[in-house]
């Protein structure tokens, strides 16, 4: 086992995983930095999602490394994975994934309900995102009883209230209108920014891509190549994926 950088949050080394004999990922190495938005971007099918679930503890790779603030995920046992995925990660998919028997403000609350926090100061930080993406007056209802971009704005509020150390968002805007996806988008990066959230995003959408610090694209389960975008200048020289073979 190498030791990762001191200075990446998350880092992975040499990730191989098939489905049922087709390639996931093929060799990719990834590092992505304390506080960092980093777009991984490519086509249906170019392992966006593998990647995602491998770097989160979701997934175990097959072959390779994944490390959390120097600590080796893909070595963890399942209910230590579990635990890590509750408490430091939040998940954005593109389907809301709630709790249909949960009203709006449960599921938004739901990283800190099953930590233990007592339900009235986990409503009132569910409360604040559910309000700052406009959906705060829809807390006493159902998902069933909502839009799917309100159901969406619910699932980025639940991901936002945990105070987590990363957010992982798979194609987090791909079912919404154009209005609905630069409020979603301009919260969760604005949240990310202020809070020192490090957000890793999978996207075939070169808008969402333009928001991040760079883009990492992805071809067939391999890294192609490197962009650090110019709006930020700062970002060029990271090394941040590399192909291994």
């Amino acid at each position: 086992m190498v030791a990762p950088p001191d200075n990446d949050v998350i880092w992975a080394r040499s990730l191989h995983h098939s489905h049922n004999g087709s390639p996931g990922l093929g060799g990719v190495s990834i590092g992505v930095r304390d506080a960092e938005i980093l777009a991984v971007t490519g086509p249906r099918g170019s392992g966006k999602t593998t990647l995602l679930h491998c770097l989160s503890g979701r997934l175990v790779p097959q072959e390779g490394e994944v490390w959390f603030n120097s600590v080796p995920v893909h070595t963890m046992a399942p209910r230590v994975r579990e635990q890590l995925r509750r408490e430091r990660f939040g998940w954005i998919a593109s389907d809301p994934e709630l709790v249909p028997e949960l009203t709006v403000w449960e599921n938004a609350a739901l990283p800190l309900l099953l930590r233990g926090v007592p339900h009235r100061a986990a409503r009132k930080a569910a409360g604040e995102w559910l309000e700052r993406l406009d959906i705060a007056a829809h807390a006493k209802k159902r998902p069933h009883a909502l839009l799917q971009a309100q159901r969406q704005r619910i699932s980025v509020a639940r991901a936002l209230c945990g105070a987590p150390t990363v957010i992982f968002a798979d194609e987090p805007t791909a079912t919404l209108h154009r209005a609905d996806r630069t409020q979603v988008l301009r919260t969760l990066t604005t949240a990310a920014r202020s809070h020192g959230i490090t957000v890793v995003l999978a996207t075939h959408d070169a808008e969402v891509a333009a928001l991040a610090d760079r883009t990492v694209p992805l071809l067939d389960g391999r890294c192609v190549a490197t962009a650090a975008l110019p709006a930020k200048p700062e970002a060029e020289g990271r090394a941040a994926c590399s192909l291994s073979v």
